[in-house]
């Protein structure tokens, strides 16, 4: 009788996969803009069309959002916008170190972004929350790339295009929107913080209030998380500011030494949580230590205190002839009187010096 085959396969060679389907471009775009002399041109235009539109006028830019693309979706906007192979794959990528990178006239910006995450107080869980953002600005064409449900730039498109002025000055100013966003999302992020290491203190400072260094742990390494992610962006945004020979117009440049200052507060403030919280977790310890010197005093004074009738009675229970009181009635009511004496004499004094 044949034997019938095996629906599982045999294992022998290359299992056969199925071809993946490519996803349009169009899925990973978030929006498409062209704009002129400050105003949004009418319409919807895919990245080629506007990228033409743009060209065909002579004047004004493009601005392209994308969230989350695959290096499908990548490769066909760089090839598009005629970004650098090196710079596509960084944005496909994500969790790059915040940087600033030229590639002839195009300037390539990586920004982390942060978002504060709310949680119980004392409790071990995340607190930040972070992303990126990456930014090819050129003088026709900004592509925005982010990473990250919090880093939303549907509210700043808005706000710039309701400020035709800003948007007259090119693409640096959507770069300085950009950026300018980020590091007020720096300063939300640190408030909340600051918040959370306000109420810890008061907590940890508190008398007879126990508190789980552990939360103090937690926080302070989602402060090393913000640490990571804002300090690095100093770098970048001093070059942006002061570099005359950085394709931006002086103006956005003046608007870029702004948002370093506000960055530079940041990093201030970012430094001071780090310290406060390894003076906390110092205290804490020290509030352990000396909680665990008290709980000694107490229960050394206790056990002086069960010393007293447990060695009389240990006397007492010996096997000799002779014991003062043995044979008298009077005998065990003294012997009572005694141990209990001293030991009301013992919790007096323990007491009066704060053992017990």
């Amino acid at each position: 009788m044949p034997s019938i085959p095996s629906f599982r396969g045999s294992g022998r060679g290359p299992q056969q996969q199925l071809p993946r389907i490519p996803i349009p471009t169009a899925r990973a775009i978030v929006d498409c803009g062209v704009y002129v002399e400050g105003q949004r041109l009418p319409g919807r235009f895919t990245h080629r069309e506007a990228l033409a539109e743009v060209r065909n006028r002579g004047a004004g830019f493009v601005w392209v959002g994308l969230h989350d693309p695959d290096e499908r979706q990548m490769a066909d906007i760089a090839e598009t916008f005629g970004l650098h192979a090196l710079a596509a794959e960084d944005a496909v990528h994500a969790h790059q170190r915040p940087k600033l990178e030229r590639y002839d006239d195009t300037l390539v910006m990586v920004m982390r972004t942060v978002a504060y995450v709310e949680h119980e107080m004392h409790s071990v869980s995340e607190i930040v929350e972070t992303g990126e953002i990456m930014v090819f600005t050129a003088p026709d064409f900004v592509v925005s790339v982010r990473h990250g449900e919090h880093s939303e730039l549907a509210s700043l498109r808005k706000e710039l295009e309701a400020d035709p002025a800003q948007l007259m000055l090119g693409t640096g100013a959507v770069l300085h929107a950009i950026a300018d966003h980020v590091v007020d999302s720096y300063i939300e992020v640190t408030q909340s913080i600051e918040l959370d290491i306000d109420a810890m203190e008061e907590a940890v400072f508190t008398p007879r209030n126990r508190i789980a260094i552990e939360s103090i742990y937690q926080l302070k390494r989602e402060v090393v998380e913000l640490r990571r992610a804002v300090n690095p962006l100093a770098v970048p945004l001093q070059v942006l500011g002061h570099k005359p020979d950085v394709p931006l117009p002086k103006e956005i440049r003046r608007y870029m030494r702004d948002v370093a200052d506000h960055h530079a507060g940041v990093a201030e403030r970012i430094t001071d949580f780090d310290e406060a919280l390894s003076a906390l977790i110092s205290a804490v310890l020290a509030k352990v230590g000396v909680q665990q010197n008290t709980d000694m005093r107490t229960i050394s004074a206790w056990v002086a205190i069960a010393a007293v009738p447990t060695m009389i009675a240990g006397l007492y229970g010996m096997n000799f002839t002779h014991i003062p009181g043995s044979e008298d009635v009077w005998g065990f009511w003294l012997v009572v009187v005694v141990t209990l004496g001293i030991c009301v004499g013992l919790y007096v004094n323990f007491h009066r010096n704060n053992w017990l």
